[in-house]
């Protein structure tokens, strides 16, 4: 089980990489629109994965995630707090699986 769950942290540190890769390329071209397509198919991704490897729950709690509203007019800016709202919830996800993960026999 503790393998189980540590190679789901792995496998969510690995996507937030792949999104964190996606918000540097969205920023360097100054293009929200491809980089929002990109992220779009990142999260179908990664919400498969997290079904595989974490379980139902989570996989459906990143579904559901949305940023909230923005008033600003500012792509760039709506296309990070997206951005960010998916790492917060991986990183933290990522932190909880291994904290419940028991410690390695040896």
């Amino acid at each position: 089980m503790a393998e189980t769950g540590l190679s789901a942290a792995t496998m969510i540190d690995q996507q937030v990489k792949e999104l964190d890769a996606i918000a540097t390329r969205t920023i360097q071209d100054f293009n929200t629109t491809l980089g929002t397509e990109r992220m779009g198919q990142w999260k179908i991704r990664t919400v498969a994965l997290l079904q595989q490897h974490a379980g139902q729950s989570a996989a459906d709690e990143l579904a559901r995630k949305t940023p909230g509203m923005a008033f600003t007019n500012d792509l760039i800016e709506e296309f990070t707090d997206e951005v960010e709202t998916y790492r917060s919830y991986l990183v933290t996800l990522a932190k909880r699986i291994r904290a419940a993960a028991p410690p390695a026999a040896g």
